[in-house]
């Protein structure tokens, strides 16, 4: 149950060292995989522990994977007053008595990012959509989008590239907007413009109506639901771009810790 325990850090005290060890094992059940989670717990005096009162938590982990589709860089969250049920702990469980908040900051690559919009359950919401405006331009027939490649900018603004699937060809999709957070869950894709360097005179004027429409479809699908972990809520504060990265904080609503089976 506690195996890397004798590789904690020396300088907690032995009872920290246990729980630490125990919500590190915890917290990598969140993930489909990753390449490091530690956690570490701080509580002084160091007997205050003896009756689940601890002062923080810390986790920082690395290389996540949630539900199997969406990549995370890096990941890191303090929480405030944590009360533990000790019983639980002992048996190597790692059990909460009441819900607590924590300061969080996730860290997005564009490579990340892509492979997002390759899985499965984005691409399900990008094929077939039915939109008035899509459906006017496609004689009533449902359009897909495929071949999604997000290049971020500075300035919180990003570049799509993308092809629109209508029942008498291709359309390139030339995307450039900002992105903005809404209600602390969702992303926006605000002032959307059309980049027609690359396309065809012929199909610019159709590209630019598609290209404008599938920002709207992003605006639908683009919200914090896919990465809340089990227990955990995320609520956004800021987000900002920096060269290839993504960087939000926020805070987390920590209700539950999942069992460890």
């Amino acid at each position: 149950m506690f195996s890397g325990f004798l590789t904690a850090p020396p300088e907690l005290d032995f009872g920290e060292r246990v729980v630490s060890t125990v919500a590190t094992q915890s917290l990598r059940h969140l993930f489909t995989s990753s390449e490091s989670v530690d956690v570490s717990i701080h509580c002084n005096p160091a007997n205050k522990l003896l009756q689940g009162q601890v002062d923080n938590v810390q986790m920082h982990g690395s290389g996540l994977v949630i539900r199997k589709d969406f990549w995370v860089e890096e990941m890191t969250f303090e929480t405030s007053a944590v009360a533990l049920d000790m019983v639980s702990v002992l048996t190597g469980k790692f059990k909460l008595n009441q819900p607590t908040h924590a300061i969080a900051r996730v860290i997005l690559t564009e490579a990340g990012i892509n492979r997002a919009f390759a899985s499965p359950l984005v691409q399900q919401h990008l094929r077939r959509v039915d939109a008035p405006e899509l459906l006017a331009l496609s004689g009533g027939e449902p359009v897909s989008f495929t071949d999604v490649v997000v290049k971020l900018l500075p300035d919180n603004r990003v570049r799509i590239n993308a092809q629109a699937h209508l029942p008498n060809g291709i359309i390139p999709i030339r995307l450039e907007a900002t992105v903005a957070i809404e209600r602390r869950r969702r992303i926006l894709f605000q002032n959307p413009q059309f980049n027609n360097d690359t396309v065809p005179q012929s199909q610019q004027a159709t590209a630019k109506v598609l290209t404008l429409a599938f920002a709207q479809v992003l605006d639908g699908m683009v919200d914090l639901d896919r990465f809340d972990l089990d227990g955990v809520s995320l609520k956004l504060n800021r987000l900002e771009t920096h060269g290839d990265r993504l960087i939000f904080s926020g805070y987390a609503e920590v209700d539950h810790f999942p069992k460890v089976g």
